[in-house]
């Protein structure tokens, strides 16, 4: 275990059966603080022989926790919650270090309050019955799946580990979870809180690596039933091959985005502008449901642009992740840092109109970007097409309504799209026709991982007709 800063030491090992261990191949990799780009820890990572243990640990777990009334399961994880909620300073601190989420901009709260709306819903898990069949009495029954695993994302660390956790949990599964190898350190904090309440041994594990080969032995483990993961399109193609190649395990993803957002003539800009803005800076850029392309209608175009840029530089202002007033970090790591310079430097190459920033920021000592505006960005170019997960907004015009939902619409993602227009009418026929799994009207993305998730999307890919949707409408 090694510290930085703090009194608190940095647990870095696996968490198997209830205990922190190290990895059976003893091997280790560096985490660094991506604001000063100074060493963190070295953190355990688990081989394949690892993982087997951890599954061993949550097959041999599963029956008696499985066993357990709801109320039982319910019980364990309200006292874990509020373990949990003694430690958030903890958690905030660990994930500005690991991936330079600045700590006002923590969700560790947020992580806790959807902890135990979900496990208030442990009784409404249930099976049907039927009369249909003359003579007989049809019923269905619900059951858990057994060991399943979860793997999450770095840039929502801790709020993704609730996610997989809960659900599973608490409808009697046990769980082996993998860790990013960008933010590690936060989900070990699960582990104390558990040890300190005498969570079930097994239950829950947790596990850190790479794809290869933790998340692959995960992907492909013949006893793991049900696998939920969070992250990249090539990776979910992945663990979904995967998963075909070995026992066909239920698979869940939640891929990437390339959200659009439609501001009308109409649109109240006072709200509109910061709602942009914010979007797009919140956890520097790197959220799936981030607004990162906008599209103004032709006649407010340049009030809008004038306003966002001075939105953006208010809100955008970056420093050290753990100061008090820091409003941005840095990207989270060397390589997210190189790849958002990447669709930079093509924008320069292809002389995309920069309306601000366009660089690295200079004299920060770390993987600071700076807030970016481009401007009449070519439809096909990979500016609008791919996720860059950095705080970087293309903003396009449009005039006929039909055709800019051609382009909204025009991309292989379908996770979030938003709206602003005062026109009831056209605020709905927009959120009918864009193709995602949920859609703000008058609202972007700021508390949508909140309320998108209580509200049940679970959109992954690209949306469609016949799909559900989650509606989210801004009433103030």
């Amino acid at each position: 275990m090694g510290s930085v800063a703090s009194d608190t030491p940095i647990e870095t090992r696996l968490f198997i059966n209830g205990e922190f261990v190290p990895s059976k191949s003893g091997k280790t990799f560096e985490v660094k603080n991506p604001a000063t780009l100074k060493h963190v820890a070295h953190v355990s990572e688990a081989s394949v022989e690892d993982v087997d243990i951890a599954v061993e640990a949550a097959k041999a777990a599963f029956p008696a926790w499985s066993a357990l009334a709801a109320m039982e399961r319910q019980g364990w994880l309200y006292k874990l919650a509020d373990a949990f909620d003694a430690e958030l300073s903890e958690i905030s601190r660990l994930e500005a270090l690991s991936m330079g989420k600045p700590t006002y901009q923590d969700v560790s709260a947020m992580g806790t309050a959807i902890m135990r709306y979900q496990v208030g819903k442990a009784y409404d898990i249930q099976g049907e019955t039927s009369l249909h069949t003359p003579g007989f009495v049809n019923m269905t029954f619900r059951q858990p799946f057994g060991v399943t695993a979860g793997i999450i994302p770095w840039n929502v660390t801790w709020l993704m580990l609730i996610m997989k956790m809960t659900p599973a949990l608490v409808s009697g599964n046990t769980m082996v979870l993998k860790t990013s190898e960008k933010s590690p350190l936060s989900p070990l904090i699960a582990g104390k809180a558990m040890k300190k309440i005498g969570f079930p041994k097994g239950v829950f594990n947790i596990v850190h690596g790479f794809g290869r080969p933790t998340g692959e032995a995960l992907s492909k483990h013949m006893e793991i039933r049900k696998l939920s993961f969070t992250g990249s399109a090539p990776t979910g193609r992945l663990i979904k091959k995967a998963a075909a190649e070995s026992n066909l395990k239920n698979v869940t993803l939640e891929l990437g985005g390339k959200s659009p957002l439609l501001i009308f003539p109409d649109a109240d800009l006072s709200k509109a502008v910061p709602a942009a803005a914010y979007s797009i800076l919140m956890n520097s850029g790197q959220a799936c449901i981030a607004s990162s392309r906008v599209y103004v209608h032709e006649s407010i175009a340049q009030d809008f642009i004038t306003q966002m840029k001075t939105a953006m530089q208010s809100m955008g202002k970056s420093g050290d992740p753990l100061a008090e007033g820091t409003l941005r970090g840095p990207q989270a790591d060397q390589l997210q840092f190189d790849r958002v310079l990447s669709f930079l430097d093509h924008a320069k190459e292809q002389k995309v109109p920069t309306a601000l920033g366009g660089s690295k920021e200079s004299n920060t000592g770390g993987l600071y970007i700076e807030p970016t505006i481009f401007t009449s960005v070519p439809e096909d170019s990979k500016l609008m097409r791919e996720e860059i997960f950095g705080p970087v907004v293309c903003i396009n015009t449009f005039t006929d309504e039909a055709e800019v939902l051609k382009r909204a619409n025009d991309t292989e993602y379908g996770l979030y799209g938003s709206v602003f227009t005062r026109d009831v009418s056209r605020a709905l026929r927009i959120a009918k026709s864009l193709e995602a799994g949920t859609i703000g009207i008058n609202c972007t993305s700021r508390l949508l991982v909140l309320i998108c998730r209580l509200a049940g999307s679970s959109r992954v890919g690209r949306g469609g007709k016949g799909a559900s949707m989650s509606l989210i409408i801004g009433l103030s």
